[in-house]
This record gives C-alpha cells, structure tokens and sequence, in this order.
C-alpha cells in the first residue's frame, strides 16, 4: 500500500480556485482488476481505492502516514503564472502578443 499526498488542481469547467485549498491523501495500490461476467464491468477487491482523505496543510497529512508507518510520495503543485492584461490590449495598433485567432 502506497500512499499520494497532493493538493488537487482546478478544474478545467471552472475559473475559480473552489476545493483547491486543501490537500488529499489517496492510496495508492496493485491494480488488479476483473470483469464481471454479468454486468461485464470492471471490478476491484482495492477498497483502499475509494477512500480519500483531506488534511488543511501538507504537514498534517504527511504526519498522518508517518505515524501510520505508510510509505508515501508528495507531489507538490505547480502555481500558475499569469499574465495579467486589460481588456483594451486587445486592440493596441502595436500588440506585443500575437493575436492567436
């Protein structure tokens, strides 16, 4: 059992930063996985698979599975670099960034 410590991105359907702040603790394991020959879906006998777990910051987290003996990896979050512009950069005669449409 293996255990992935992270702090999860925004989602793609969203400009907000909503359920980003915390950081989750999945488990991580073998997966072995079988069809069920009657409703022909994918099943696994992983039930550590669906548990996950949210801590405030990463050190919590990381001294939940230190204290629980668990091995563990942090993956640590990229920060987004914006570029902030004004709306009327649109339509400068001189543009510094191309027009991409």
């Amino acid at each position: 059992m293996f255990a992935k410590i992270y702090q999860p991105a925004r989602s793609a359907m969203q400009s907000g930063l909503a359920h980003t702040q915390h950081w989750l603790l999945e488990f991580m394991g073998p997966e072995r996985r079988f069809i069920d020959p009657l409703t022909g879906t994918a099943s696994s006998t992983n039930t550590l698979k669906q548990v996950e777990l949210k801590f405030e910051n990463k050190d919590d987290a990381i001294a939940y599975v230190k204290a629980r003996n668990i091995p563990y990896q942090v993956k640590e979050t990229q920060k987004r670099t914006r570029i902030s512009r004004s709306y009327a950069e649109n339509f400068d005669y001189d543009r510094k960034l191309p027009w991409t449409h």
